[in-house]
């Protein structure tokens, strides 16, 4: 059912101050977009066959603005690449995991993806995502 994990989301309030701490580690920036859907402007960093993600708001009403004002910047969500999210999603809403997206909707990239609810996967937010 998962593939790997697609990349690890993390919320940042400066997203220049962010990408320049990665590229001092050495690492790439492989881009930047925003997710108007979501109120974000991302920058992926490629590791392996893992990215991070760096999220940062461009809207005080944005989910990643509310996630920094409750608990600061950090880790926001842990994305599983996944074949046929549809398929996914039905299969885990029948075992009663707790969906934060019904439906898969477009993220960066993109790709199709939704979010399961932290109080179904022990605190933590994972999103699901389908590369096309």
């Amino acid at each position: 059912m998962y593939k790997k994990v697609s990349h690890i989301g993390v919320a940042v309030k400066d997203l220049e101050k962010a990408k320049e701490v990665f590229r001092t580690l050495g690492l790439d920036v492989e881009g930047e977009e925003v997710v108007e859907e979501q109120k974000v402007k991302v920058a992926f960093i490629p590791v392996g066959e893992t990215r991070i993600e760096l999220l940062e708001a461009t809207a005080p009403d944005s989910p990643v603005a509310k996630f920094i004002e409750k608990k600061g910047e950090g880790v926001h969500h842990v994305a599983l690449g996944v074949d046929n999210l549809e398929v996914v999603l039905e299969e885990l809403k029948a075992k009663g995991v707790r969906l934060v997206d019904e439906k898969p909707r477009r993220g960066a990239h993109n790709t199709l993806i939704a979010f399961l609810h932290p109080k179904s996967t022990g605190g933590l937010l994972l999103e699901l995502c389908q590369e096309e």
